[in-house]
């Protein structure tokens, strides 16, 4: 009997043991979780931090402040829309002024949480304030980026309050920082370019890939084909969507210090530390509900102007509806229900 006495203490005090070996691996474990998502916060947070210090590598910005196209700012309960600019800086001189060679507004609804990315065709004609009348992409050049927010805003009705401008070594260093993006490449792509010594020609084959930083940025420069910019503008939007389902990962949302390392020296932004957490949350917690071309090819009309080849908007005024009806629209909520989610 006091045999068994014992082996029952035994047992238990075993037992007690165990469980307080797996109480301290299960702290251990806990607080290294907890360690290394406060570095990645803290880091990101100095990060962030610095995104919209002045760098004399990026030609942008150095305008005189004009109050009256300060942006409006977001309160953090209604729309907020970002433009997205992405500029070909090669063969710019001193003092050159770069030109956004990529246009895209990202708008986010904090209420409904859908997200929806619209791409405005750099050649759209249309008024620049004190500038008189100009292909769109002009704006950043003539005025740099609060300009380029009030001509954008004012073409499609909205009010732009940030904008982010990279050039083509930011958006390869964002995609390499992503470990690459499994995409679908429609078609084979070739293009070469000798005026920057081929450094970035352009070749792809069609079929289901990886592309890292250098093929992603093929993928959305391609513009040789029957619709030109028409096309690429549709792939550009395809692949950011890519790419924000990527970002919004557990593995990469843990990694958001290195990946904002990554990219700190290409980007400009008035984003400042708080709106960018605002937004990062608004971000992770939306989902992409559509995409669309603006203009659309209903309201587009051809033009020359001293003898080059603008579009030129129908009306206005159906232009700015038209984005209105497109911000009501939910692409998950139509292949849900088996309609067609095609909001292009």
């Amino acid at each position: 009997m006091v045999g068994i006495g014992r082996e029952n203490q035994n047992k238990r005090a075993n037992k007690k043991k165990a469980w307080i070996y797996a109480s301290i691996s299960i702290g251990v474990l806990l607080l290294g979780i907890f360690s290394l998502f406060s570095y990645q916060a803290i880091g990101a947070i100095n990060t962030l931090n610095i995104l919209d210090k002045p760098k004399d590598t990026i030609p942008i910005g150095q305008y005189k402040e004009d109050e009256s196209m300060k942006p409006v700012k977001w309160e953090g309960t209604e729309r907020v829309n970002i433009l997205l600019m992405g500029g070909d800086n090669r063969g710019l001189k001193e003092n050159d002024k770069a030109r956004s060679d990529s246009i895209l507004l990202a708008t986010f609804d904090p209420v409904t949480k859908k997200a929806h990315l619209l791409s405005i065709l750099r050649d759209t004609y249309v008024r620049i304030e004190g500038h008189g009348e100009e292909r769109v992409n002009t704006a950043l050049a003539l005025g740099g980026p609060n300009l380029a927010m009030k001509t954008i805003g004012d073409l499609l009705g909205l009010d732009i309050q940030y904008y982010v401008y990279t050039d083509f070594e930011g958006f390869k260093s964002l995609i390499d920082a992503l470990d690459g993006i499994d995409f679908y490449v429609e078609k084979d792509m070739t293009y070469t370019d000798k005026a920057d010594g081929s450094r970035y020609d352009i070749h792809l084959k069609k079929g289901q890939q990886k592309l890292d930083g250098d093929k992603a940025l093929q993928y959305v420069r391609f513009r040789h084909d029957a619709m030109s910019d028409f096309t690429r503008t549709e792939r550009q939007r395809n692949l950011l969507s890519a790419v924000a389902d990527k970002l919004k990962s557990g593995r990469n949302l843990m990694r958001m210090k290195q990946i904002l390392e990554s990219v700190a020296p290409y980007i400009k932004t008035n984003l400042d530390i708080f709106d960018m957490l605002k937004l990062t949350t608004l971000g992770v917690e939306s989902h992409m509900a559509g995409s669309a071309q603006v203009p659309p090819m209903d309201l587009i009309d051809g033009k020359s102007v001293s003898g080059a080849s603008v579009l030129s908007v129908k009306n206005n005024e159906k232009l700015r509806a038209y984005v209105q009806e497109m911000l009501l629209k939910d692409a998950e909520v139509s292949i849900n229900s088996g309609g067609n989610n095609d909001t292009h």
